[in-house]
């Protein structure tokens, strides 16, 4: 994540003191929180998240799109498509989570950190998809030691006791379409890693979407068209309305975005 585009982010929606405190009320479950004000969406959306970590096992997505259902450009840029309000978002997810997920291409074109800085929290183990190796341990994730990582590899590629720079290599048998989303989340809970946030791409949401693997999924619009780019949400072919996923939603505005969560367990 570039520091000075984070930061830029920041300063121009900073958080009000009184919402961190909110915040760290509700992730520390304490009943100090300063009152909610009108338009102030935290309990509401933090509070079902935050209680699904006493009933066990839990998966949410969350992608940002344009308009026209684009997470980025053909050449993979999607930096900064969202707004700081769901950049904000973001790192509190993380903050709830165990562990968050995203797929290689992912670290390939973003390079993220995907720590907790723009909030109070705790890092979360950080998970890499990538089923054919491809990442061979240089990325920043790997290197800076700030949270520990693993790396999700096919089982009939990883090697016994593999490391990629300072990551665990895991191996996960493969599915019809990359590593199968149910092995991930069962060797992920075998180790502790029960609340996961998957944080994109859209290939890797999308097969934990097909695979109904998700408990929730967390869509922000953002204000814009691209026109051309890489799709948000791909599923298998449907002949009939009939078959769609229709899940119980709910909506917050982030700023200039809208957020929509969709409920396929509650």
């Amino acid at each position: 994540m570039n520091p000075a585009v984070t930061s830029a982010a920041v300063a121009a929606n900073p958080v009000p003191p009184t919402d961190e405190a909110r915040w760290q009320a509700l992730l520390e479950r304490r009943d100090d929180a300063p009152p909610p004000h009108a338009g102030c969406p935290l309990q509401a959306l933090y509070q079902p998240l935050l209680a699904a970590r006493a009933r066990g096992a839990y998966a949410v997505g969350h992608l940002a799109q344009s308009l026209d259902g684009r997470i980025a450009t053909t050449s993979g840029i999607s930096r900064w498509l969202s707004g700081g309000e769901d950049l904000l978002h973001t790192h509190r997810m993380r903050a709830i989570a165990d562990a968050v997920l995203v797929g290689a291409n992912t670290v390939l074109h973003d390079d993220p950190q995907l720590t907790v800085r723009l909030c109070a929290g705790r890092n979360p183990v950080r998970v890499v998809i990538d089923p054919d190796g491809r990442l061979d341990g240089s990325q920043r994730v790997f290197r800076d030691g700030a949270a520990p990582t693993l790396l999700l590899v096919a089982d009939d590629l990883a090697l016994p006791g593999e490391r990629r720079g300072q990551a665990e290599v895991i191996p996960i048998p493969r599915g019809a379409h990359g590593l199968d989303p149910h092995a991930i989340r069962d060797a992920l809970h075998r180790r502790g890693l029960a609340w996961l946030f998957i944080e994109g791409g859209g290939v890797t949401v999308s097969r934990f979407l097909a695979a109904g693997a998700l408990d929730r999924l967390q869509i922000t619009v953002a204000p814009v068209i691209l026109g051309s780019g890489r799709p948000s949400i791909v599923l298998p072919e449907i002949t009939d309305l009939c078959h769609s996923l229709r899940p119980r939603t709910r909506r917050f505005i982030l700023g200039e975005d809208v957020m929509i969560e969709c409920d396929f367990h509650g």
